[in-house]
């Protein structure tokens, strides 16, 4: 079994940036993408970014794009979102979770992901 951590979460004013760290540990015994996902007080959960497997492929929501940034360091098992830029309606809670069976695709729905982290609280003040 997977287990997902996220960590980097704070409280920021509009404009800084954060890097927020989503660590994998256990035995995955397929191939899976991994997914960062937000949800603010009273909102759906929303896909924010996600990574495949490989690496070679990216996917942002529109609300981010050219401001947020995934990566993946995979000796470290951990990827990373990169937050540059940020705006009071970013402040939410974010999940990292892992999508498995696949190596070259990035999963955007929430409930195609099997394991989910417990979230790290991100507040940007205006």
């Amino acid at each position: 079994q997977l287990h997902m951590q996220e960590s980097g979460g704070g409280l920021v004013q509009a404009g800084d940036s954060l890097r927020l760290s989503c660590t994998a540990s256990g035995r995955a015994t397929t191939p899976y993408s991994t997914g960062w996902f937000r949800q603010a007080p009273g909102k759906e959960r929303e896909f924010v970014a996600g990574i495949a497997y490989s690496g070679g492929n990216t996917d942002y929501a529109d609300s981010v794009k050219g401001r947020f940034t995934i990566s993946r360091d995979i000796d470290k098992n951990t990827v990373y979102l990169q937050m540059n830029s940020l705006k009071p309606e970013d402040t939410a809670v974010y999940f990292c979770a892992a999508a498995f069976g696949t190596t070259t695709a990035v999963i955007v729905a929430d409930f195609g992901h099997d394991s989910w982290g417990p979230g790290t609280q991100v507040t940007v003040s205006s």
